[in-house]
């Protein structure tokens, strides 16, 4: 069986006639006439009308983006979806300077999402501090509570959170 290229013409028994307009490993998606866009198997019952070659993509874009999902989940350093509290959804950060300038507004959304990956960043390097090879002991615990310290100045942003599990820890009372 020889696969067609997009932008093949086909004439199919049920739907008439169309163009391919994407090949993936299974299905051709073919935009006819008369039904718009439907997806045939390739092993389909159609006539061709004029095949057109070396233009045959067998991988979708959306199969595409879903294994690169997979792959960004599996392998990038946030591995969970972190939820801004509801109380907070569709604001904005106003930063009002004390003079003539004027203020600065932002989504909290967007203000949420850096301070989101400034927490996962600092995991990444908690992780990696705790895995070296290149340190001892007492340097690790050393770093460890740079770390704890910069965790407790960044509380004051755990009202951003939807869940209290997802904030900011310091160093507990002791």
């Amino acid at each position: 069986m020889k696969i067609l290229g997009i932008g093949s013409r086909i004439d199919h028994p049920d739907y008439g006639k169309g163009v391919v307009t994407n090949v993936t490993s299974k299905h051709y998606w073919v935009t006819f006439l008369e039904k718009g866009l439907e997806t045939i198997d390739l092993d389909c019952d159609f006539e061709t009308i004029e095949a057109v070659e070396d233009e045959v993509d067998t991988v979708s874009f959306f199969e595409v983006e879903r294994s690169l999902v997979k792959i960004l989940e599996k392998w990038s350093d946030t591995h969970e979806k972190v939820a801004l509290a509801d109380k907070w959804k569709g604001g904005k950060l106003i930063l009002e300077p004390n003079g003539a300038t004027s203020n600065k507004e932002m989504p909290i959304d967007t203000f949420f999402h850096k301070i989101v990956m400034v927490r996962d960043r600092l995991r990444v390097m908690e992780q990696k501090i705790n895995s070296s090879k290149n340190l001892d002991d007492q340097e690790k615990i050393d770093l460890q509570q740079y770390i704890t310290r910069v965790y407790g100045s960044l509380t004051s942003f755990n009202v951003l959170f939807k869940s209290k599990s997802d904030g900011f820890v310091g160093e507990k009372g002791k």
